[in-house]
């Protein structure tokens, strides 16, 4: 019990409010890919009544939305319960798990992602392969069909990414147009600035157009969501003690980034150290001070200086407006731009399915999410998706990319709208 979050489970009543709001069971149809089943499985677990084995299933096929937080009457603590079981099924996993596989994991999770000059020499080797024609070869050849079918999906819709000189060339320090609204230490992220380090230098900039002093610190390094998402706790907590011990060394106002799945992990780093009494407190200043950007420019005027006269809908990120709770500041700064016609999308708080690597390990369900995303997309026909995470971006281009509509919609980022109105090139 001590392992799981079991006191958590009794706050659940099995109530249902739930069920319409879980993107899983809407797809699945099944009561255990519901919010209240998973939790009565947990509950289970810990009484012994079934085998980690039995719950692993239902629980790697949860997107994590937390949208089941936001409607539950009785604010049951979904995401603690959730994220205790993937350390459970993890830990319980580590003692069958062949050797190479658990390498292999060391090597991804806490050698690869967080590691810059990896990253770097991916982003690199990515620039290069879609700039010297060997992609349009590739596909021309049909090469890409000896990759796996969820491989080759994302091959085809990924973005342009930046070679090496281009984000080597950023500034780790932007001084202000004037005395400074805010001190800013940005957040890079690390998927983020390997393959949209464009829109990371987008916001930098519009950030010290808006009259914010921002720093960019190299001792930085990855969040851990990706790491906590798969159970692997002391890495996750390894990872936050070192951005927690390279920030609180500046005196910054707000530590901002543009990346809606790093920012839910940044703001919960109190829960990670909630038992541990030397980190809690620095913890908690730390995440306090972890905003959105789309909080900073919507308190703040950016002088833009071309209209967009183009049909324009949003797609929230779940961990945004779930986790981070802002739902109001993206749709602000949308609707601030010249030009744009709003429509709205329908069910726009339904998950699209992205959820980190959720899109990649669980691909055959992602892709029926967001072909239900699309259903409603179609009643609206916009001409630009907005986005504000990394992950959301690549599954609203693949449900664009399916559909047959690439002539007809782009998926862009807020901050690439934002900084096209103000033109602010990356």
């Amino acid at each position: 019990m001590a392992e799981l979050a079991y006191e958590e489970t009794f706050d659940c009543v099995q109530c249902g409010y739930c069920l319409p709001a879980c993107p899983t069971y809407i797809t699945m149809e099944k009561e255990t890919h519901s919010p209240r089943g998973r939790i009565n499985l947990v509950k289970m677990a810990a009484e012994g009544k079934i085998t980690y084995s039995e719950l692993e299933g239902p629980i790697n096929l949860c997107l994590g939305c937390r949208a089941c937080e936001v409607v539950c009457p009785t604010n049951v603590q979904y995401g603690t319960i959730l994220e205790s079981a993937k350390e459970f099924i993890e830990e319980n996993k580590k003692k069958e798990t062949p050797k190479r596989v658990k390498l292999f994991r060391e090597f991804l999770f806490n050698k690869t992602i967080p590691n810059k000059k990896i990253l770097n020499t991916v982003g690199g080797g990515i620039a290069l392969y879609q700039k010297s024609g060997l992609q349009k070869v590739a596909h021309k050849a049909k090469a890409t069909n000896i990759l796996p079918e969820n491989l080759r999906t994302f091959e085809k819709i990924l973005p342009n990414a930046e070679g090496s000189i281009k984000r080597r060339k950023r500034e780790e320090y932007y001084p202000p147009i004037h005395r400074p609204a805010f001190r800013i230490g940005f957040f890079t992220g690390c998927v983020m600035d390997t393959m949209f380090s464009s829109i990371n230098t987008q916001s930098i900039k519009l950030l010290q157009l808006a009259g914010c002093e921002v720093t960019v610190i190299k001792e930085q390094t990855c969040c851990g969501a990706l790491q906590s998402h798969s159970g692997e706790t002391e890495i996750t907590k390894r990872l936050a003690k070192e951005n927690i011990e390279a920030f609180e060394k500046h005196s910054f106002d707000y530590i901002v980034n543009s990346i809606g799945g790093c920012g839910a992990m940044l703001v919960e780093y109190d829960k990670l150290f909630a038992d541990d009494p030397e980190w809690a407190t620095r913890a908690k200043q730390f995440a306090e001070k972890n905003v959105d950007i789309s909080v900073i420019l919507s308190q703040l005027n950016l002088p833009f200086e071309k209209e967009i006269n183009r049909a324009v809908t949003y797609q929230p990120s779940c961990h945004m407006s779930n986790v981070q709770k802002r739902v109001n500041e993206p749709l602000q700064l949308l609707k601030s731009v010249p030009g744009i016609t709003y429509l709205e999308f329908p069910k726009k708080d339904m998950c699209c399915g992205s959820a980190g690597i959720y899109n990649i390990v669980n691909y055959n369900e992602s892709m029926e999410l967001i072909d239900e995303k699309m259903k409603h997309l179609t009643t609206i026909t916009p001409e630009v998706i907005v986005t504000t995470n990394p992950g959301c971006h690549l599954q609203m281009k693949v449900g664009v990319e399916r559909e047959g509509l690439t002539d007809q919609i782009q998926v862009v980022h807020l901050i690439e709208l934002l900084a096209e109105a103000c033109k602010v090139e990356g």
